[in-house]
């Protein structure tokens, strides 16, 4: 069921099993499979792919020749670059060991999970299955191989941790033992690995 509010340009493929929320939009040459649930106010971009089943939330943007393989799960706020890849097989082949060409049935499928606020940027690919922490940052052209935290910076291949971002994404700043956001002043305290978003 699509909500009457939605932009479709003619030349995407949506099927009619997908569920689009209100203010979502579908543009030139993307593809939207069947089941594929993406809440309000989502962009999807020219020539990006949206697997069957993947869960989009609200205001989630997929940029130009993404592909979003199933059964991916992004949270809401979710940015997706430009010709990003979110895997889903972790042993691909396209024969079984005795050299008969592989069905659906030869596998089972695993799935990228990116939490609230998450950004990833150009040509990232990430291998499933993988869970990118909320607000965190991936830097374009990285391969992520292993569980991002929330706030966390990664670059590279593999991809590592850098520093931290806060909400606004960009780099925080250490000062006086807490991590501050040049953008909003947002002061955040690290402990164990982790960052944490200080309580105004």
């Amino acid at each position: 069921m699509t909500s009457s509010d939605v932009r479709i340009v003619p030349s995407a493929d949506v099927s009619d099993s997908a569920q689009l929320g209100p203010g979502t939009s579908i543009w030139h040459l993307a593809q939207v499979r069947e089941n594929a649930q993406l809440g309000k106010n989502c962009i999807v971009g020219r020539g990006a792919y949206i697997g069957t089943g993947v869960v989009m939330g609200d205001n989630c943007k997929v940029q130009n020749y993404a592909l979003v393989y199933e059964p991916a799960v992004l949270e809401p706020g979710v940015f997706i670059g430009p010709a990003v890849v979110l895997t889903n097989d972790t042993y691909p082949r396209a024969v079984n060991p005795d050299g008969s060409l592989k069905s659906g049935a030869d596998w089972e499928a695993v799935g990228v999970t990116i939490r609230t606020g998450a950004a990833i940027g150009a040509r990232a690919v990430c291998v499933a299955p993988v869970e990118i922490g909320a607000w965190a940052t991936v830097a374009a052209g990285a391969v992520v191989t292993k569980d991002v935290p929330n706030f966390a910076l990664v670059a590279g291949v593999p991809a590592k941790r850098i520093g931290w971002v806060g909400k606004a994404g960009q780099r925080l700043v250490e000062k006086d033992g807490l991590w501050v956001c040049p953008a909003t002043g947002a002061t955040y305290r690290e402990a164990n690995g982790l960052l944490t978003e200080e309580q105004a």
